[in-house]
């Protein structure tokens, strides 16, 4: 871990893995140390912002990581897999589109941290079996509530923007509302789970 001044009110610590930064994460908003105002994960770094009681020698202090498990709190979003890259996906793994479904819902994921857009959550948890690299070419227009996958992250589209992730299905679920608390519906820690339903539904 490599600790570097952020500002006069935070402080960015960088890792070698996400593995590590959800640990460190886990573990610093469970100590609740005087003076944190937040803990932001990231895909390598952790930003911990501050007030002026804060010591940040307490971040030197050694990471829990085989316990500093998420406990969040259980989100279930229901899917329906027609996406446009589902079939690509199943021959790219060389599995049916049943499979890619059964494999991707039966997972239980963790919002490792957002970014891209508000309620963009990067969702750690994914079967290496459904690992691709993201699209050769990224389409310019994804609609809101697409459901997909890309290196070994899943995550939902909060709203209609580009992107270059593999399409599995769609949800009408919310995933950002500006005077919700959290407005995220799924925020880092937040575990996750995938239910399909019919279109008919």
């Amino acid at each position: 871990m490599k600790l570097l001044p952020y500002g006069p009110t935070a402080v960015l610590a960088e890792f070698d893995s996400l593995a590590d930064v959800m640990a460190a994460a886990t573990s610093w908003q469970a100590a609740a140390f005087p003076g944190v105002v937040e803990v932001v994960p990231a895909a390598r770094t952790v930003l911990v912002v501050h007030d002026a009681t804060f010591d940040r020698e307490s971040l030197q202090h050694p990471i829990a990581v085989a316990t500093a498990r998420p406990t969040g709190e259980l989100v279930t979003v229901d899917v329906v897999y027609d996406g446009e890259d589902l079939a690509a996906v199943a021959e790219a793994v060389g599995v049916a589109p049943e499979d890619v479904v059964r494999i991707h819902s039966s997972a239980e994921y963790v919002c490792a941290f957002c970014g891209f857009m508000p309620g963009f959550g990067y969702l750690t948890g994914l079967d290496e079996r459904l690992v691709l690299p993201r699209r050769a070419t990224p389409r310019t227009r994804v609609p809101a509530g697409s459901v997909a996958i890309a290196a070994e992250f899943s995550a939902v589209y909060p709203r209609e923007s580009p992107g270059g992730w593999h399409l599995l299905g769609h949800t009408d679920a919310t995933m950002w509302v500006d005077d919700r608390e959290p407005p995220a519906l799924l925020p880092p820690g937040t575990r996750v789970k995938f239910q399909p339903r019919s279109s008919r539904q």
